[in-house]
Parts: structure tokens; C-alpha cells; sequence
């Protein structure tokens, strides 16, 4: 796989944006009038900033399929080893809830499990790699979501 794809989460996060347009357009079951939309984004996108923040202080790579040269424990991390996917499943949630149909919900629930499948589950296997029993106590210690 090329570093330069485009098979990236905020790649699959877009195109799930756009799953719950078109769900929302063309099958608007049960319509909805929810107020929490924009607190869910906002959420999403300060947890997206502070993981990134984490990232720079530490001086690692960002981007999924990358040697990691730190291992982040710090900040979100301690919440759970995925903040940044975890934001971008609130900013999903959020914009479906803005859509305002359940249909839109489908995207943003299914998100989590392509993103787990395509980049987690390998993202761990790195971080054993790459810091083996520091890794595997972080992993034991804390939540995937």
C-alpha cells in the first residue's frame, strides 16, 4: 500500500458523511429534531485537535501504516487509545443527527468497525512492535473506544 493512498480515516469519515446525506435524502425514516448536533461536532473536533497536539508534543507520526516513534499515553490517550477515531465518530454522529433522520445514523454506527477492522487492530500491532511490553500494558490498561 502506498504511503500516498487515500485509504485513510478521514477519508472513510467522508465518505460516511456523504453515506448520511444521501440516506438522509433518499430514505428519511423517522425524522427527528435533535439540538445536541453541533455539540457532538464540537466535541469531535476539539478531541481531534487535542489528540493531534499530543502527536507534535511527542514528535510521532500521525498517519496510520507509520512506524510510531512514541508511544501516547498522555491527554486522551488515557481515556481511550483512539481519541482521534472517537472524534471523528461524534463529528459523524453529529452531522447525522444535523440531517435529521435516523436513517443517517447508519453511517456513523458502522463507522467504528471499518475503522477498527482497517486501522486499529493494525495500529496495535504496531505499537507492539514497536514498544512491545510497554505496549502491551497500555493496551490491557486502557479502552480501544
Amino acid at each position: 500500500m502506498s504511503k500516498h493512498s487515500f485509504d485513510l480515516p478521514p477519508v472513510w469519515a467522508l465518505g460516511a458523511a456523504v453515506a448520511s446525506w444521501l440516506l438522509a435524502l433518499l430514505v428519511p425514516l423517522a425524522g427527528f429534531p435533535f439540538g445536541f448536533d453541533r455539540g457532538l461536532i464540537a466535541i469531535g473536533v476539539l478531541l481531534i485537535l487535542w489528540s493531534a497536539w499530543w502527536f507534535w508534543r511527542k514528535k510521532t507520526t500521525i498517519e496510520p501504516r507509520h512506524t510510531p516513534k512514541a508511544l501516547i499515553v498522555e491527554g486522551p490517550y488515557r481515556i481511550n487509545r483512539n481519541p482521534i477515531y472517537t472524534g471523528l465518530t461524534l463529528i459523524l454522529a453529529g452531522w447525522a443527527l444535523s440531517l435529521g433522520a435516523l436513517s443517517a445514523l447508519i453511517p456513523a454506527l458502522v463507522f467504528p468497525f471499518i475503522i477498527t477492522r482497517r486501522f486499529v487492530i493494525p495500529e496495535e500491532a504496531a505499537l507492539r512492535d514497536a514498544f512491545g511490553d510497554e505496549a502491551e500494558r497500555y493496551i490491557a490498561a486502557s479502552r480501544r473506544w
